[in-house]
């Protein structure tokens, strides 16, 4: 969360003058409205401020609750936390603009964009974040995982293919015993092959777990569902699988 966040804090106008009390209201509604959490607890409120290297209110449940009782109220309680009184979510949303942010976050993805060569790659993305800036998050996600996937499986066909094999022979849970050509990698679960990739050492664990973490959120997107996409997640996604995957394995 702490790169979402901190980007969050960055379209803040002025956010150095903010109060501690208007920082907690911004926070709310980064949790419940940006990142489409339900509610928001103390203290995730207070992580945001500890991510963003500022100083965390020493009673953000406090000020939580005494937002209760304004007049009008600022939040409301839900689920466990809090969320903003609609007047209040409007308010911010208006304060922040939401054409700015994603004029912002679009400008941030561009420029993952400018960092591929030239090539079918460099115009793959370019149509995932085409997405992402029409709205069509979902579409977004899934492009930018074919492309990841894609390109691992050059990076193997190119560089490591014996490592690969070796590990997979001696998988008895696949259908093949070696990869001979691309279409090959298509025999093996998407699972299985992040499995793979790790026990033949091409990717470390924390790319694991991120490609782990990613294939989930794929699997969300891939088929309808009552989960909601936002703007966040789509950001975090893309960024993290061209910063950790596109741009470390040369194809």
């Amino acid at each position: 969360m702490t790169t979402v966040v901190n980007r969050f804090y960055g379209s803040i106008e002025n956010a150095p003058s903010q109060s501690q009390s208007g920082l907690v209201e911004l926070f709310v509604y980064f949790l419940t409205v940006e990142s489409g959490q339900e509610s928001a607890t103390p203290k995730q409120v207070a992580e945001c401020f500890a991510s963003c290297d500022l100083v965390v209110p020493g009673n953000v449940g406090a000020r939580l609750s005494e937002g209760l009782k304004s007049k009008p109220p600022k939040y409301i309680k839900a689920n466990g936390g809090y969320k903003l009184q609609r007047h209040m979510r409007e308010a911010l949303s208006r304060k922040l603009g939401a054409e700015t942010v994603t004029a912002q976050t679009s400008a941030t993805l561009r420029g993952l964009e400018q960092k591929l060569p030239a090539g079918a790659n460099k115009e793959f993305l370019k149509e995932a974040i085409d997405c992402f800036e029409v709205g069509a998050n979902r579409a977004a996600i899934v492009m930018t995982w074919i492309l990841a996937m894609d390109h691992l499986f050059a990076h193997i066909l190119a560089h490591k293919l014996t490592d690969f094999n070796a590990a997979l022979s001696k998988d008895k849970g696949v259908k093949i015993d070696a990869v001979i050509q691309r279409d090959d990698f298509t025999e093996i679960k998407e699972t299985k092959f992040i499995e793979l990739c790790r026990a033949a050492g091409i990717v470390s664990n924390d790319v694991r777990k991120i490609l782990d973490q990613k294939l989930g959120t794929r699997n969300s997107c891939a088929h309808p569902s009552g989960v909601t996409v936002n703007k966040s997640k789509v950001i975090d996604f893309i960024e993290d699988l061209v910063d950790n995957v596109i741009l470390k394995f040369s194809a």
